[in-house]
């Protein structure tokens, strides 16, 4: 599967690497990814991670995600919905400065893909989740840091009655798997794990504006929320909903809204972009947020950033 890891300074302009496989390793160190994170992860031991489905990357950098970019404070940013290769991709979104850089794009052209940027260089990187079926599906990507392994997940989104329902199955029941092996060869490693990224279904009522209208649509079947609740169940999946940990009782902050009518100007959204850690990593969250356009015509995707701050 295709990779491409790299980073990029003023002085000795970017190195990249790309090859197969479900590992990757990252660039050479930079001190000046680091003096630009500011207050963040490694010197004030404040960690903000930020995750978004850029709905197509190419797309969202012509419409403001590049200046959204220069001015985010994020430490970690993992993008969703991807859909292009890394050669395809404007030099300012592929290999940023001062970001270390991996894409996984999908082996389907144009669809799918996941990228995880991150001022540090991480320790590992890997693709896919050991999956025959998904790996080189462009849907998965985490990369080791110091104390915590972040993943960036695009979940499939399914459609009632469709082969693509049947996929999303399949993946939730692999992928339930790996979030159990992750969590227990983490702790044994003394490291937390942070999921985040565009899951495709909203949990509870309070996560979707139309709920009842909804209950028998992909995204909102009991089938889905009950797979979630395994996930945030501390004697199965044993992960928290972070950002509804830290908001529990206000319906959203919602994270996508349709592009049809006026979804957005209504605020009719759904709450599927989702931190999903570790219970301590979780307690150490004192801020999440959404970071939403302040008009229909300055969104730069169909999705909202969606960003916490843990205090390490």
């Amino acid at each position: 599967m295709p990779v491409s890891v790299g980073r990029r300074t003023p002085d000795a302009g970017r190195r990249r690497a790309e090859g197969g496989g479900r590992r990757a390793e990252g660039g050479e160190g930079a001190g000046e990814a680091e003096a630009r994170a500011g207050p963040g992860l490694y010197r004030a031991g404040v960690l903000t991670v930020t995750s978004v489905n850029v709905n197509g990357l190419r797309a969202a950098a012509k419409k403001g995600f590049v200046e959204w970019l220069a001015d985010t404070s994020a430490d970690v940013l993992c993008l969703q919905e991807v859909r292009a290769e890394p050669g395809q991709l404007p030099e300012a979104v592929r290999a940023p400065e001062g970001w270390f850089v991996t894409h996984a794009p999908a082996a389907a052209k144009g669809r799918a893909g996941v990228s995880l940027y991150s001022r540090r260089e991480p320790d590992a990187v890997r693709i896919g989740f050991g999956s025959s079926e998904f790996d080189g599906s462009g849907r998965y990507v985490e990369a080791d840091l110091p104390g915590v392994t972040i993943a960036s997940l695009y979940l499939p989104s399914g459609e009632v009655g469709t082969d693509r329902q049947d996929e999303k199955v399949r993946f939730m029941g692999e992928f339930l798997a790996h979030l159990k092996d992750l969590r227990a060869r983490a702790a044994a490693d003394g490291r937390e794990v942070l999921v985040v990224g565009d899951w495709n279904i909203a949990h509870q009522q309070a996560d979707l504006k139309n709920w009842r209208s909804n209950t028998k649509n992909s995204g909102f079947l009991p089938e889905e929320r009950d797979w979630l609740t395994q996930v945030f169940a501390p004697t199965d999946g044993g992960y928290v909903d972070v950002v509804r940990s830290l908001h529990p009782d206000v319906a959203g902050p919602y994270t996508w809204w349709s592009y049809r009518g006026r979804a957005f100007d209504n605020d009719s959204g759904w709450r599927i972009d989702l931190h999903v850690s570790t219970p301590t990593l979780a307690g150490k969250a004192v801020k999440g947020f959404v970071e939403r356009a302040a008009t229909h015509d300055e969104r730069w995707s169909d999705h909202a950033p969606v960003t916490v701050v843990y205090d390490l």
